[in-house]
């Protein structure tokens, strides 16, 4: 059985395929053609789903001898900040601009912090992972809690993790060791329950 992303994101990938050791699990674009694929819900679970039937879709009219035992996996996540009243949430992975990087999105969320004239607010990261086969679609939501910062500190993990301190803790997601954050982590959380129903396949 295949665990397919619907992603070609490195840092998803890598962190999908650490909390799923026990799968082989691919990004779809090694597969075939990466394609792009237009997310245009208002809810992380929608977009979700919208990423992971098109990739099976695709999968399945592309490689029909395979695509029976696949099981595509999609993730939409993103950060939420209170003082910015939930704002990026679902348009985290773009919040700089259309063409905008990682660093891009970071630092524009810490500008726009600064802008309300604090130096940290309350926030939370949410995951959303949609699962699609031909058996039917599943979808499952993880959260993280903390405080977003209006600095970078850390150079590990990716997005927005150097400005983001969970709950209960006095380092940023860049600081904490891959470990800890295997435990902590709002993608880990959903993708514990994905198992749950990926296993009963």
């Amino acid at each position: 059985m295949k665990l397919v992303l619907a992603t070609s994101n490195k840092g998803k990938v890598r962190e999908i395929k650490a909390l799923c050791e026990d799968y082989e699990v691919i990004p779809y674009s090694e597969l075939i053609q990466e394609f792009e694929i237009i997310e245009d819900a208002d809810t992380f679970k929608e977009n979700a789903l919208i990423k992971a039937r098109a990739v099976f879709k695709a999968l399945k009219e592309q490689l029909p001898s395979e695509y029976e035992d696949i099981i595509v996996l999609a993730d939409d996540s993103g950060i939420s900040v209170d003082v910015l009243d939930g704002a990026p949430g679902i348009y985290s992975a773009r919040y700089g601009g259309k063409n905008a990087n990682d660093k891009d999105n970071l630092y524009k969320l810490i500008e726009d912090i600064k802008e309300k004239g604090v130096e940290s607010s309350p926030a939370h990261y949410t995951a959303a992972i949609a699962i699609v086969t031909k058996k039917g679609e599943y979808s499952v939501h993880g959260w993280m809690h903390g405080t977003a910062l209006t600095k970078a500190i850390g150079d590990g993990g990716f997005g927005y993790d150097p400005m983001f301190i969970p709950l209960g803790y006095d380092k940023t997601l860049g600081e904490l060791d891959d470990e800890v954050k295997k435990k902590l982590s709002h993608r880990s959380k959903a993708l514990s329950l994905a198992k749950v129903i990926i296993e009963n396949f």
